[in-house]
């Protein structure tokens, strides 16, 4: 697994996100996360996850677009139809049954993304309780950390094909089409609060009877999934399920979730009683009858202190043996005479133990001192434990009365201890080897669980590619019939065009003098058969160039001034005369009547001049 070898620039990048934006990526598998990142970087040319944090500070309104395509929104109503179909059969009415009547149902979708799944449930339920209890009743907390599906979500507001999956009775008893979408009824969308929830940063919902999250974890690493499913425990009641997606298997989280449909990834809560509780029941199981034992034995040893087999011995508060048991006199070999003398100067003070310090130790302490497996040689070479007890005594009014020292015989356990030991040893042994097996088989399901995990990103992945692609058909669908009506309104216009240009050509055709129309800075728009008859030049020869440029047997050099006058209506004259002198194109000498008239744009300005030109007789 290569989720070990971290990028430094990446992982600084989600840092980066995390302190800035408060969306905290860092557990997330970081193969399709940096997937969606680089998507992203291609999206605006930059290449190094270095540069991308740079541009990201740069350009805060990026924050937006990236989140968008890192959190894939993929979900549908009533997904994977069959394990739906096995909650609402067995697992919903377990928990209505398992209810009181007056007790809310607390459901938590997280991940809710586009809000499909939360309206899925709100529907299970209601088929379960009828519509007007589950208003009632139901509580669904539908969470998600991207706040742009959650402001659709809380819409409500679907289009045709994404209800394609509910069956056409629960569409119609459901959701009211509105606009072109299909929107779900408003008294069961109150039973649905959404809001914004980390599971990696944000405390879980508590007190619920159902937790659906569904191909959420395949994007999370190994140790954050065990983060987020011991919340999810903490969140449900004991007798709570979990709703994984089709790729989520628990395979190593038997003591949080029990499965109860393992094809369908339902799940229940193992119950734990937690420390805390432990500790309330051994404090309440404690003081009271501990004193009680307590002094029931101090009044025990007393009364059969010189039978019992236990060997021992009692020092008074002046340091002097006091009493001595049959057992300790035989172990010791202490003799009647030896009462009344002073410990430290027995033997038994300083062997098998030196216990002058632990007795000084005892008394000022005030407690007992317990020294264990002090090793004893005896005869034949075979040596005795003792496990050594010193104890302070105290009377009534807790006044020191001495100490008692028992030796107590801890042979037996020691030689059991050391076979137990060198058994643990073996025991351990093979227990390493069957931890190392199964955790290689641990390993290699949890590298199994992540390469489905991995497919099933992928696949969602591709799923929303493929949405993406739909609309973006869609919306090129819609540009090209746009497109086409144009084309089609530009090719009407065209008609309408060429009709009106030939109407146009059949009339200058018609008219026996030369028309020639220019624009205001003398450039040719329009010469007609007329004109081309009186001076040699076709049209193409002199469209759109100046009037005055051409050299043909009209003195265009004498239109000038008076032209220009007329064009800027230095006369108050609509029509202007001219008589030349001229040449036609077959050499010929005449007179060119030339009549201009103003010629005007739809806003009646002056665009430039029409000149009918008239071949006359001298």
């Amino acid at each position: 697994m290569n989720e070990e070898k971290r990028n430094p620039a990446f992982e600084d990048l989600l840092v980066f996100l995390r302190d800035n934006r408060a969306f905290d990526f860092t557990g997330y598998k970081r193969p399709s996360l940096m997937r969606r990142v680089r998507r992203r970087m291609e999206a605006v040319e930059i290449e190094t996850f270095a540069e991308y944090h740079d541009y990201l500070e740069v350009h805060p309104d990026e924050f937006a677009y990236l989140f968008n395509t890192i959190l894939i929104n993929v979900t549908s109503f009533l997904r994977d139809p069959e394990a739906w179909d096995y909650l609402a059969e067995e697992i919903v009415p377990q928990i209505i049954n398992d209810k009181p009547p007056s007790d809310k149902i607390r459901i938590w979708s997280a991940g809710c993304a586009g809000g499909e799944e939360a309206y899925t449930l709100a529907m299970v339920f209601a088929e379960a309780l009828g519509v007007e209890e589950a208003a009632e009743r139901l509580k669904v907390y539908a969470t998600d950390v991207d706040e742009e599906a959650l402001a659709q979500a809380r819409q409500g507001g679907y289009r045709p094909e994404a209800t394609d999956p509910i069956p056409d009775e629960l569409r119609k008893r459901y959701f009211e089409l509105t606009g072109g979408h299909y929107v779900f009824r408003s008294d069961l969308r109150r039973a649905i609060v959404f809001g914004r929830h980390d599971l990696i940063q944000d405390a879980p919902i508590s007190r619920l009877d159902l937790l659906v999250c569904r191909n959420t974890l395949i994007y999370l690493n190994a140790e954050t999934q065990r983060q987020v499913l011991a919340r999810f425990h903490f969140a449900l009641n004991d007798d709570g399920y979990l709703f994984l997606g089709k790729a989520e298997m628990l395979l190593t989280h038997g003591h949080l979730f029990r499965p109860v449909h393992d094809e369908f990834r339902v799940f229940a809560k193992v119950p734990t009683m937690g420390r805390r509780d432990r500790m309330v029941a051994l404090t309440q199981a404690g003081n009271g009858a501990a004193a009680a034992e307590l002094g029931s034995y101090v009044q025990l040893r007393e009364a059969a202190f010189g039978s019992t087999p236990l060997a021992q011995v009692v020092v008074d508060r002046e340091g002097t043996l006091a009493l001595a048991n049959q057992a300790a006199r035989a172990m010791f070999d202490l003799r009647p005479q030896d009462l009344g003398r002073p410990f430290q100067d027995l033997e038994v003070s300083y062997r098998p133990a030196e216990l002058r310090a632990p007795l000084r130790r005892a008394r000022g302490e005030g407690r007992s001192v317990t020294l264990e497996g002090i090793e004893r040689p005896r005869e034949g070479g075979k040596a005795q434990y003792l496990d050594i007890i010193i104890t302070p005594l105290r009377d009534n009014g807790d006044r020191s009365m001495g100490t008692s020292i028992a030796f107590r015989d801890v042979t037996d356990y020691h030689t059991l201890a050391e076979e137990l030991r060198d058994s643990k040893e073996e025991l351990e042994t093979a227990y390493e080897e069957l931890q190392s097996a199964n955790e290689e088989l641990e390993t290699t399901n949890e590298e199994l669980q992540s390469t489905v995990e991995e497919l099933q990103t992928t696949n969602e992945e591709l799923q929303s590619t493929n949405e993406e692609m739909e609309t973006m058909n869609e919306e090129l669908r819609t540009a090209n019939r746009e497109l086409q009506a144009k084309n089609e309104e530009l090719l009407e216009r065209k008609e309408e065009l060429n009709q009106t240009n030939a109407f146009l050509a059949s009339i200058l055709a018609s008219v026996e003098s030369g028309v020639v129309v220019i624009d205001r800075d003398f450039e040719i728009l329009l010469w007609n058969e007329q004109a081309e008859e009186l001076w040699g030049l076709r049209e193409e020869e002199v469209k759109d160039r100046s009037l005055l440029s051409l050299d043909i047997g009209l003195p265009v050099e004498k239109l000038a001034e008076p032209v220009r006058a007329f064009l800027n209506e230095e006369t108050e004259d609509e029509e202007q005369v001219i008589t030349l002198d001229a040449v036609n194109r077959r050499g010929q000498s005449i007179v060119v009547h030339i009549s201009n008239t103003l010629r005007r744009g739809p806003k009646d300005e002056i665009d430039g001049v029409v000149l009918m030109m008239r071949r006359v007789e001298r």
